[in-house]
């Protein structure tokens, strides 16, 4: 007969992330959606989403129905659904007006996919395969969206294509090379006190500095300042 090794399924690592996890996402209001039932039971039963979980769903149309009902804080899905598209399903959460932020796990991994996601809003794009590859995307992503920030590690940002001039809206006005840096650090998820902080000004400046912007580009909030910055070339992916 063959001996079976046993192996803990949790190494002080492990816990640690967890709890982590756990205290980031304390308080929260979480929806999933993801068209892959198994990966949608088990990312439920985790033991850091399920204290948060008001529901799950498999569908676009399910998914947008709990958001509506249900306004979570956060809305943790895939592209692949059962029925319908997760990226359009976050499309239509923000034309709702729902003020739910949310993270988005991509199968594919292309300029396309990418682009189509950072455009329908998404606070947060990580790979699939990057999960279990102890970069910690996950954690981060969490740690990013929860002050005001978004989420595009270094292999999401690569895939960043910038708009050709012609695709791009025409501008009231430019950045200014200040507006730049501080979009920059909108983008890496500092809030307005920690830029101000690091450029040295004050955080009435910073505030300035932001809502000049997103005059300038035409946005509502913060998430769409970064990624409508990100897509139009005006700040460097790589230094986000």
């Amino acid at each position: 007969c063959h001996r079976v090794m046993e192996r803990p399924l949790e190494t002080p690592t492990i816990s640690q992330a967890i709890q982590t996890c756990k205290d980031l996402l304390e308080g929260h209001r979480i929806v999933v959606a993801m068209g892959d039932r198994l990966a949608l039971t088990g990312i439920c039963l985790a033991p850091f989403i399920a204290p948060g979980l008001v529901g799950g769903a498999t569908t676009e149309d399910e998914g947008l129905r709990l958001v509506q009902q249900l306004r979570p804080d956060l809305l943790l899905l895939t592209e692949d659904l059962e029925t319908g598209y997760g990226i359009r399903l976050m499309q239509r959460v923000h034309e709702h007006g729902a003020g739910t932020r949310m993270l988005i796990f991509l199968s594919r991994e292309t300029q396309e996919v990418v682009q189509e996601a950072m455009q329908a809003h998404a606070d947060g794009v990580i790979f699939r395969s990057s999960m279990g590859s102890g970069r910690g995307d996950f954690i981060q992503a969490l740690q990013t969206l929860s002050r005001g920030g978004v989420y595009y590690p270094e292999d999401v940002r690569q895939m960043v294509v910038s708009l050709h001039s012609d695709d791009r809206p025409q501008f009231v006005e430019n950045l200014s090379e200040r507006e730049k840096e501080v979009v920059s650090a909108v983008a890496r998820g500092l809030t307005n006190g920690e830029i101000a902080t690091a450029f040295q000004i004050s955080t009435e400046t910073v505030k300035s500095h932001v809502s000049n912007c997103m005059n300038k580009l035409a946005v509502r909030d913060r998430t769409q300042l970064a990624v409508s910055a990100l897509l139009y070339g005006l700040i460097d992916p790589q230094a986000v």
